[in-house]
């Protein structure tokens, strides 16, 4: 799944001539507490709603305030594990997709982007799904794989986010093609993998529905 497909048209951008007032409107209504801000049809960067209240005057237009995030943004054709990383390591509830001419074509909801991620391991077939935590240079994904399918389980889908909290730590979530992962969980452990989480789903549901919800707090954290 790419970027522009993932744009939520309902969520509008905010023009630099207009106010404060206006902006918090918006976040309101959207329940977020970020919107994104073009000039023309360019990209300028996001709004937060704490530099409003900082100001105290909803009369300010958005020329009168400070606008964040310009690097923040990805091209139509970025993966969705690349804009969760992105939003991850600025901790944006909105990422604005533009073209190579920097002409703002949309935003990205965060929670929905995670809701897509949620779907498609849902999606994949009965399976279980573990996150390591391990430091950025012993990972190796020929030796992951390696050491998975020694108990005749498959990668079928990888997600690496790293740990804002432990530089130079990375998270990796694998949904495996086996509900019981119990083997792997102890060879990976053996070789000093650390399982910080770990998810079975059986062959008809998620066997705790929450634990899925429980996943992303894990890539969040």
């Amino acid at each position: 799944m790419l970027a522009e497909e993932l744009i939520n048209q309902m969520i509008p951008p905010l023009k630099m001539t207009d106010t404060a007032q206006i902006a918090l409107n918006w976040m309101e209504v959207f329940r977020l507490s970020q919107l994104p801000v073009i000039e023309g049809d360019k990209y300028k960067g996001i709004l937060l709603e704490e530099t409003i209240l900082e100001k105290n005057n909803a009369l300010l237009t958005l020329e009168d305030l400070d606008i964040h995030f310009s690097d923040v943004k990805v091209l139509p054709n970025t993966h969705y594990y690349d804009v969760i990383h992105l939003a991850s390591k600025f901790k944006a509830e909105i990422i604005p997709v533009v073209n190579p001419e920097q002409q703002y074509l949309g935003v990205i909801s965060v929670n929905e982007t995670s809701a897509a991620i949620a779907q498609m391991f849902a999606t994949q077939g009965p399976g279980g799904i573990l996150v390591l935590h391990l430091k950025e240079n012993d990972y190796t994904l020929a030796q992951l794989s390696r050491l998975v399918e020694s108990n005749d389980a498959k990668i079928i889908s990888l997600f690496v986010a790293s740990d804002d909290k432990n530089p130079g730590f990375i998270k990796v979530t694998i949904k495996l093609n086996r509900v019981d992962v119990t083997r792997v969980i102890a060879t990976l452990e053996r070789y000093d993998y650390r399982i910080i989480a770990h998810f079975q789903e059986s062959d008809t549901e998620l066997q705790d529905r929450d634990r899925l919800d429980m996943l992303f707090k894990y890539l969040n954290m």
